[in-house]
């Protein structure tokens, strides 16, 4: 599987982590950046671009998820969502980043690298990249209703 990451400056060391961690476990590995630690950089451009690297790779069929990761997520997770065909989980714990891929097909999970130790924020991670979509009737009709909206700006009752 191939899995795009991206950060900022507060989760530079997670993200350098993950990707030596992850590569290990056979996955293939894609840094959207940045290259060096700049307190005053923006994330918005580096989740985007990886978020737009994983709906790119989906759509050409293969097997793609997303990592953004910052001080909270919760910045990081609003940038990849303003992509069409991105959703986006902001994952705190297990059970949320379980919830994420069997419930919601999240194809991109944001976690805030000042809110876990490594060890923790590694295991959420790990959950997330390995719990399967659960192909529930009800869950594919949620989510097609979220993609209608995205798509034509109707909202689906």
């Amino acid at each position: 599987m191939r899995v795009h990451i991206a950060t900022d400056h507060a989760g530079l060391e997670l993200s350098a982590h993950l990707i030596n961690h992850l590569r290990s476990q056979g996955f293939d590995m894609v840094d959207h950046g940045p290259a060096a630690y700049d307190a005053e950089d923006d994330y918005p451009s580096f989740c985007i671009n990886a978020a737009l690297a994983v709906v790119a790779d989906q759509n050409a069929g293969l097997d793609s998820l997303g990592i953004v990761l910052g001080g909270s997520g919760n910045g990081e997770q609003i940038a990849a969502n303003k992509v069409a065909g991105i959703r986006a989980a902001l994952a705190w714990n297990l059970d949320t980043a379980r919830l994420a891929r069997e419930h919601n097909n999240a194809n991109v999970v944001a976690v805030g690298g000042r809110q876990h130790s490594l060890e923790e924020a590694t295991a959420i991670i790990e959950a997330f990249l390995a719990e399967p979509f659960s192909n529930v009737e009800r869950h594919i009709r949620r989510i097609s209703k979220i993609a209608t909206y995205e798509t034509t700006g109707e909202v689906v009752a």
